[in-house]
């Protein structure tokens, strides 16, 4: 099942983010020793989980865990309010290969044409080829590389 996170989920989030920070830490700009260094996370996340500009949808198990997650943020600028950022996209290890990251970015697009933005960009490690090649089949294309 995957449904729109809510300040509830925190803790949830938390560890699954952690979890992605100790798995494929070339894929996030924090670090899991910066992560685990601040102070009331939960707090934080459960703010973000709130926000007015993001939305994040998470994938659950039916044993209820959190087993995938994406976010979409949106700009609060009027010159920027057409533009949304796919970040913190991230599938348990035990659940990749089966749909699921397809399911998780097919919502944060579907969230992106409700609310009618007119793009949406995302990064992604130029070493990770299976989502280079999922986001290419979802329509996204590379504008550049930054080194």
């Amino acid at each position: 099942m995957i449904r729109l996170l809510t300040k509830e989920d925190a803790e949830k989030y938390w560890d699954l983010r952690l979890q992605a920070l100790q798995v494929n830490p070339e894929a996030f700009v924090t670090t899991y020793e910066e992560a685990v260094r601040q102070k009331n996370p939960l707090d934080r996340v459960a703010s973000n989980l709130t926000s007015n500009t993001s939305c994040t949808f998470g994938a659950f198990n039916e044993e209820n865990q959190l087993i995938g997650v994406v976010t979409l943020l949106t700009e609060e600028k009027e010159a920027y309010k057409h533009k949304g950022h796919i970040v913190a996209m991230y599938v348990d290890t035990q659940n990749r290969r089966n749909g699921l990251a397809r399911e998780l970015i097919a919502n944060a697009i579907q969230r992106a044409r409700e609310i009618e933005l007119e793009q949406l960009n995302l990064g992604v490690v130029s070493t990770n080829e299976p989502a280079k090649k999922l986001y290419g089949l979802m329509g996204f294309k590379t504008y550049g590389i930054e080194k």
